[in-house]
């Protein structure tokens, strides 16, 4: 896998937790379920943000 499809996935992951949410949040679904979901994207997010930096460390070095 490349670095390019890494950041990739995280990225796609972080957009399919959030649109998930959403859909929750709108339809009027269950708010732990909300709650569980943005917990999950925060995480998501820390991780793709690791992963970018990583990317971006391994090719300057």
């Amino acid at each position: 896998m490349s670095a390019n499809q890494l950041v990739l996935l995280a990225c796609l992951a972080v957009a399919v937790v959030l649109l998930l949410g959403l859909v929750n949040m709108m339809r009027g679904g269950s708010a732990n379920l909300s709650q569980k979901l943005m917990r999950l994207r925060v995480l998501l997010q820390f991780v793709a943000i690791i992963v970018i930096m990583g990317v971006v460390w391994w090719r300057t070095a």
